[in-house]
């Protein structure tokens, strides 16, 4: 029988990210604003990206596909977000619930892997720089972009095809301001040991694979930057360098200690300050970590206004 044939719960309420009404109204303007910065940063480096056709290199073409994620990955979650804090009640359909945790998974799997890719397209950058044209060919790095999206579909279908053989009984209160998969295998009234079991393979998987290429990598990476005998040229390459380590220890390091344990051990009001760094806080600074500090991009977009100042100009003068 059809575990959810047994009671089907049409809603779930989610509690949100605080119970205390007077924090509610800062909190949206706060996240608001974060939301802001993150759809203006991320969709400005993808235009960017885009219409520059220096910026039409390997690195620049996965970063292009980090601020996508990131985009993508920010609007699962946070308009929901939003609206807890000004609602009375906020409510989610299971249909919807479903959705969404299979595109959170998605999206957060898919950053593990692009950003471990990004990590060998730098060491391969700056360990093996002649072979760098060979070895990250436009081929190449179409395949390493479908097996991000690839790898990301699959383990986001293993999570929420176990949690759709989940049986929700009476309560369909979620302490969490988004479906999240701790916090829907709290409320089952069935055994989660094989969700729980999934998790911990696929997220163990997610964080460990990555975690060892990107420390591999950098290995790599940091042993030629000490080789550097130009100070100037080393402090730059390990200010790049620490600033990428942050942004993945936070995400990997955030994601583990969320879900690589027994879900008796940490309590869902420390999970949700866990899960907003790598929901929400991430996606906003990746742009401006890896994009707007880069030489590169800022000739980019200096070049990319002026062409638009100058164009505006013209058409005025034409009129």
């Amino acid at each position: 029988m059809d575990a959810r044939n047994t009671s089907f719960i049409t809603d779930f309420i989610l509690v949100g990210l605080t119970k205390y009404s007077e924090t509610q109204l800062p909190f949206f303007f706060l996240f608001l604003g974060i939301y802001v910065v993150t759809v203006a940063g991320n969709l400005g480096l993808l235009t960017l990206i885009r219409v520059n056709s220096s910026l039409h290199t390997p690195m620049y073409y996965f970063l292009f596909h980090l601020s996508f994620i990131d985009l993508c990955y920010s609007t699962v979650i946070t308009p929901k977000l939003l609206t807890n804090f000004v609602s009375a009640v906020n409510t989610i359909s299971y249909e919807a619930c479903m959705t969404q945790l299979f595109f959170y998974c998605f999206f957060v799997s898919a950053e593990c892997y692009v950003l471990t890719v990004m990590a060998y397209d730098r060491y391969v950058a700056i360990c093996k720089p002649l072979l760098y044209t060979v070895t990250m060919s436009p081929q190449v790095c179409s395949l390493l972009a479908l097996t991000v999206y690839v790898g990301a579909f699959i383990g986001a279908w293993a999570h929420t095809g176990c949690m759709l053989t989940l049986a929700f009984c009476k309560d369909n209160v979620i302490n969490h301001y988004m479906c999240d998969i701790l916090p829907l295998l709290q409320l089952s009234c069935t055994s989660t040991y094989i969700n729980e079991l999934v998790v911990f393979i696929v997220v163990g998987f997610d964080v460990g694979v990555p975690s060892i290429t990107i420390i591999v990598s950098y290995t790599f990476i940091l042993s030629n930057i000490l080789q550097i005998h130009s100070m100037e040229g080393r402090s730059k390459a390990f200010s790049t360098c620490s600033s990428h380590i942050i942004v993945v220890s936070v995400f990997f390091g955030s994601g583990a200690f969320m879900y690589l344990h027994p879900s008796s051990v940490l309590s869902m009001d420390q999970g949700k300050v866990s899960t907003v760094f790598y929901t929400i806080v991430v996606p906003m600074f990746n742009p401006l970590i890896y994009s707007f500090r880069n030489k590169e991009v800022k000739v980019a977009l200096r070049k990319t206004l002026s062409k638009i100042t100058s164009s505006r100009a013209e058409g005025s003068f034409s009129y």
